[in-house]
C-alpha cells in the first residue's frame, strides 16, 4: 500500500472509485457529500488529510453541474484542510465538446471549466480520452491524459479474430480510429456524414472496404447514439458481416439506449468512466470494461514520482 496517499470520491462514480482503491490496496476516504433541501451541496471531510497526497475521483457526467460543483467543493475543503497535493481524477471530463468558438457569441466552456478547477486549488488533473487533446493546453498545471484504447483493444483482440476493419464514424475521428486499428492489426474505413444540427446526423457513404468484414465503429464517446446507429446501418448496407461499436465514454443520453436496442449493432463495448449499472439493465447489447487498473496504476506512479508516459500509449 502506498504511504501518504488518500483517495476520496463524490457521488458521480463511487463504484469506480472503490475499484481504484482496491487496486491500490487502500480504502476510500470518509467524506460526506450531500445537499440541503434547496439543492445547495455541502461537503465535510471526516479524515485528517494534512500533508497527504490526495486524489479525488469524480466524473463530471449527468447530472453534470452537480458533479462538477461537488468536485470543486471537495477540492476547496481539501485545500483548506492543508492537503499536501490535490489531484482531480476525472475519468470523464464534462463540457469537453465545447472546446472552441464554433460560431459567434458562444463560450469556450471547456476552458472555463479548466479555469474553475485550477482556481479551486487542484495541483494536477488525471483524465481519460479528452474529446480534444488540446484541452490539456487550457490548464497551467500538469495534465495526465490517458487513453482507454489499451483496455478496449485487449477485449477486441480476444473477441474478434476474423478479418476486421475499424471505422471512424466521422472525419474528425480518423486519427483516433487509425491508432486503434494499428493496435488490433485491422484496416481502416471512414463514414462520410453531414451534420445538419446538433445531435442530428445524416450518413452519406462509406470510404474504404467493409464487405464481408467485421466492422468496429470506434469513437471517444457515444451520446444520443444517432451517429453510431446510422453509421452501423450504412456499414451493413455496404456488406459488413457484423457491426459493433466501442468508445471510452458512454454518455447515452436521450433516446440512445432505444436506438441501440433497435439498431443492427451486435455489441457496444464501453468503459465505466461513466456509471453504467442502470443503462446496462436497459440494454443487453452493452459490454462494460473497467478502467480502474489503468487509473490506479497512473495514481500509483504519480504518487511515487515515476514515469506515467507508458500508460499514455
Amino acid at each position: 500500500m502506498p504511504e501518504g496517499i488518500q483517495l476520496f470520491t463524490g457521488n458521480s462514480n463511487r463504484d469506480l472509485a472503490q475499484e481504484i482503491a482496491d487496486y491500490l490496496s487502500i480504502s476510500v476516504g470518509e467524506a460526506t457529500v450531500s445537499t440541503f433541501s434547496d439543492g445547495e451541496i455541502t461537503v465535510r471531510l471526516q479524515e485528517n488529510v494534512r500533508g497527504s497526497d490526495v486524489y479525488v475521483v469524480q466524473s463530471t457526467c449527468t447530472p453534470v453541474n452537480n458533479n462538477l460543483m461537488e468536485l470543486l467543493l471537495m477540492v476547496d475543503a481539501l485545500k483548506r484542510a492543508s492537503a499536501g497535493r490535490i489531484t482531480a481524477v476525472m475519468p470523464y471530463y464534462g463540457y469537453a465538446r465545447q472546446d472552441r468558438k464554433a460560431q459567434p457569441r458562444v463560450p469556450i466552456s471547456a476552458r472555463l471549466i479548466a479555469d474553475l478547477l485550477t482556481i479551486s486549488g487542484i495541483d494536477r488533473v488525471l483524465t481519460i480520452d479528452l474529446h480534444a487533446g488540446q484541452i490539456q493546453g487550457f490548464f497551467d498545471i500538469p495534465v495526465d491524459h490517458l487513453y482507454a484504447a489499451p483496455v478496449l483493444s485487449e477485449y477486441m483482440k480476444e473477441k474478434y479474430v476474423n478479418e476486421t476493419v475499424v471505422v471512424s464514424p466521422d472525419a474528425g475521428g480518423v486519427e483516433r480510429a487509425r491508432s486503434f486499428a494499428k493496435r488490433i492489426d485491422a484496416s481502416l474505413a471512414i463514414i462520410d456524414k453531414r451534420r445538419e444540427k446538433a445531435n442530428v446526423s445524416e450518413v452519406m457513404h462509406v470510404i474504404g472496404e467493409v464487405d464481408g468484414m467485421d466492422a468496429i465503429l470506434f469513437d471517444d464517446m457515444i451520446d444520443t447514439a444517432g451517429t453510431i446507429t446510422q453509421a452501423a446501418a450504412a456499414l451493413k448496407e455496404n456488406g459488413a458481416k457484423r457491426v459493433v461499436a466501442t468508445c471510452a465514454h458512454a454518455v447515452l443520453s436521450g433516446p440512445a439506449l432505444q436506438r441501440i436496442n433497435d439498431s443492427v449493432l451486435e455489441d457496444v463495448i464501453v468503459t465505466n468512466t461513466i456509471p453504467m449499472e442502470d443503462k446496462k439493465a436497459q440494454c443487453s447489447k452493452l459490454t462494460v470494461l473497467s478502467v480502474a487498473a489503468l487509473l490506479g496504476e497512473a495514481i500509483r506512479r504519480i504518487h511515487e514520482e515515476t514515469s506515467v508516459s507508458s500508460l499514455f500509449a
